[in-house]
């Protein structure tokens, strides 16, 4: 098992995501699974190495797609990224755990969970300008062990001008791209999350 260094994580039991109902691939239907899953009744952090070996828990994981006039952010996960088993992937998508230091007080753990995708936003990207952020799917893949432990929550994020810089070294070759080179060149590279997004999202 990975050394997370006591890392927590928020997470929710796999359960409450069957009871929702469970998908593969894009679900968006947001409305549905939001209110419950981001009710702290139903939510809770764990050590993220026992959640990262236990498929009876989904970890939340905020996956932001940063759009402006037709283009889409590309990356390649470095080998200084957090989770090894995508190294060398392609993705349009940038975000990470949500943890204790994200801790809101709020109804419905939104805050926590809003303040938990800016902070990543902000170790990931340097971003000169103003955007729009909306969720605007979920993300689940079983077919895989990373996917059975997380679940993505799509959000697309509107820029205003094309002023994004990496802001570590986990993602390189940092570019916007046109809708047609994802689907063309780059989608055989692309981890299945990101292909999901461009093959049904974009």
């Amino acid at each position: 098992m990975r050394d997370y260094q006591g890392e927590e994580i928020l997470v929710i039991p796999r359960e409450l995501f069957d009871e929702l109902g469970s998908f593969q691939g894009i679900e968006t239907d947001t409305v549905r699974y939001l209110e419950a899953i981001l009710d702290p009744g139903n939510n809770f952090f764990m050590d993220r190495g026992q959640a990262e070996e236990d498929p009876s828990f989904k970890q939340l994981i905020p996956y932001a797609i940063f759009h402006h006039q037709g283009q889409y952010l590309h990356y390649t996960r470095g080998k200084s990224g957090g989770e090894s088993r995508l190294h060398a992937q392609g993705s349009i998508g940038i975000g990470g755990h949500i943890n204790p230091v994200d801790e809101r007080a709020d109804p419905l753990g939104r805050e926590t969970y809003l303040a938990g995708v800016e902070r990543e936003i902000d170790e990931e990207l340097i971003i000169r300008g103003s955007h729009t952020n909306q969720i605007v799917a979920l993300l689940n893949d079983d077919s895989n062990e990373v996917g059975k432990v997380h679940l993505g929550v799509v959000h697309l994020f509107e820029l205003e001008n094309t002023d994004v810089k990496s802001g570590e070294d986990a993602l390189a070759n940092l570019a916007l791209q046109p809708v047609e080179k994802l689907k063309g060149e780059l989608h055989g590279s692309l981890e299945t999350w990101s292909r999901f997004c461009v093959d049904e999202l974009l």
